[in-house]
């Protein structure tokens, strides 16, 4: 056997852009993009695609390896372009249309993009963003999303733009024999971290990491072929966790949306008979919240992710007919890596304790080499009791390639040892299924003992009242730090709950050190621009509680 090694047959390089390809074959001519009332089939998609593609790398010159970045809502022109610009050999980097022009100018000139695709509404925000630019620094070419359905802004072509998307669509070639890769590492994906504990950091991943991925969460979520995808979550994050690729692995429908509340969520679901949806915690929260909608005829599966849902949330999602699957993952390994595969004796259980179980993040998907949870101090795992904490830290294919210009925050995050430290922290139960506690800088320390802002929050949602909770250290003269609460009350609420009936509520439920000392109603909760609560501001708030702006009633109990 020593004669039987790699050859040209065997080692084509993985990527998921051949996707796309296949599915123009299988379901040509089913629905693949649905936007209000325009309606793609899969071979029209891969046409587009394929035009794009063309006039990215001919008629408007970007090299391969250049960086093409994009500010686009979940609209047709946003699936196309996460096929279209690698198509073109090109690095995607998608952009969150909820910065602020100070931090798109830094993306953009830290990565050097070349080209800019910018929805109609983004104009301004692209606009302010290179105005920030240092002199003769060169500008990358502008090229606007025009949409009929959108609501506001910019509606024509300026001269600040190159050309309109449309464009590239007519002029492009729909036989383009699309670029790819040479090997599978070379990359394919630049996206800027959300910054909730530090500056954003640009992850660079590989064709072969989202292939992997993209499979894989596929397989461990069961999707099946040819289902209604509703694209609640924004596919500037993470890239949707790669269910652009996805969808057109199993040949889904792609129902897209600009923007959406609870109510036009349910309405979509019955219009179209939606089987598959993804979204953040909020997005559970903002559903088990809307009013007067009733119980659906058909289960729909949802997968949440990107920070821990409370028990008591999943408890009412799933009363309204969504089956919800909870995964774990993060920017640094493109998608869901971790997910809480679910046991049929657990359905035998009492709802509660079903939310419970539901609520831990789980073990790792198929296609992860390892995942572990160790003491940071001395390496070791720790006890797998539940109780014992520690950094989660993983391997396998789809860990990112590396922070982009960043050698020194690369090798702190993938150490000599072989992990990638996520810097969550965690515990291990007894059945080998991770749960996350906090993140690593949330941890409060409550003389001497850890407290897990997650895990009073998660009771917190239990109250009847709370719409929204995020639980932070508070200084403390004789503790060294206690937990501080923050929360906003469901609206239509007609007792208004009083910060000592919390506290009340926290003590029935909780170990006496656990409980927040300080509880703070507020109207609403500062968050970060995808939606996640800015517990650092909140902190702040925390160290001074002289006064907060807008705090409404707070109390030291």
């Amino acid at each position: 056997m020593e004669n039987l090694k790699p050859n040209p047959a065997n080692s084509s390089p993985l990527t998921p852009l051949g996707y796309l390809e296949r599915a123009a074959i299988v379901y040509g001519d089913c629905p693949s993009v649905v936007y209000n009332r325009t309606t793609y089939t899969w071979s029209q998609t891969n046409a587009r695609c394929l035009r794009v593609a063309s006039s990215i790398a001919t008629w408007l010159g970007v090299k391969r390896g250049q960086v093409v970045s994009v500010i686009s809502p979940n609209i047709p022109a946003m699936y196309e372009l996460h096929f279209a610009v690698p198509m073109a050999g090109a690095i995607l980097n998608t952009i969150n249309t909820r910065l602020d022009a100070r931090i798109v100018s830094a993306m953009l000139l830290h990565s050097e993009s070349k080209l800019v695709f910018v929805d109609q509404v983004s104009v301004k925000l692209i606009l302010d963003a290179i105005s920030r630019f240092p002199p003769n620094t060169p500008i990358p070419r502008l090229v606007l999303i025009l949409d009929q359905y959108a609501v506001s802004s910019s509606s024509k072509l300026s001269e600040s733009f190159y050309c309109e998307y449309e464009n590239l669509v007519e002029r492009g070639d729909p036989k383009f024999q699309w670029l790819k890769p040479v090997n599978e590492w070379e990359p394919m994906i630049l996206n800027y971290t959300s910054g909730t504990t530090s500056a954003p950091k640009g992850v660079v991943h590989c064709h072969r990491a989202i292939f992997i991925v993209t499979l894989d969460t596929l397989v461990d979520w069961s999707v099946p072929k040819q289902p209604v995808f509703l694209w609640t979550l924004p596919m500037f994050h993470a890239n949707g966790w790669c269910y652009p690729w996805g969808t057109a692995a199993v040949g889904a429908t792609n129902i897209c949306l600009r923007k959406f509340d609870g109510q036009m969520i349910f309405d979509l679901i019955r219009r179209h008979d939606v089987t598959h949806m993804c979204g953040a915690p909020v997005v559970l929260n903002m559903l088990s919240n809307t009013p007067n909608v009733g119980i659906l005829k058909s289960p729909v599966h949802i997968l949440t992710a990107g920070a821990p849902p409370p028990a008591a949330v999943l408890g009412r999602t799933e009363s309204l007919g969504f089956h919800v699957s909870h995964g774990y993952g993060l920017t640094e390994v493109a998608g869901i890596i971790v997910s809480c595969a679910w046991k049929s004796k657990w359905n035998l259980l009492p709802a509660n304790e079903r939310a419970r179980l539901k609520a831990r993040q789980g073990v790792k998907t198929p296609a992860m080499a390892e995942i572990d949870v160790i003491d940071p101090s001395s390496g070791v795992s720790v006890k797998r009791d539940g109780l014992a904490m520690g950094e989660i830290v993983v391997r396998g294919g789809c860990v990112m390639l590396g922070y982009l210009k960043d050698s020194v925050a690369t090798s702190k995050a993938i150490k000599e040892d072989g992990w990638f430290y996520t810097g969550d922290v965690g515990v291990m139960h007894s059945d080998g299924y991770l749960e996350i506690k906090d993140r690593s800088k949330d941890v409060i320390i409550s003389g001497g003992e850890n407290v897990s802002s997650v895990e009073v929050e998660s009771i917190l949602y239990g109250h009847p009242a709370v719409d929204e909770a995020a639980v932070v250290a508070r200084p403390d003269e004789i503790w060294g730090e206690t937990p501080c609460a923050f929360i906003t009350v469901k609206k239509g609420t007609k007792i208004r709950p009083t910060e000592k009936e919390i506290v009340a509520y926290c003590r029935e439920k909780l170990p006496h050190y656990m409980v927040p000392k300080v509880v703070v109603i507020r109207d609403e909760l500062p968050k970060t621009s995808t939606g996640k609560i800015q517990k650092y501001v909140l902190k702040d708030i925390a160290k001074t509680m002289g006064s907060p702006s807008g705090a409404g009633y707070w109390s030291r109990i």
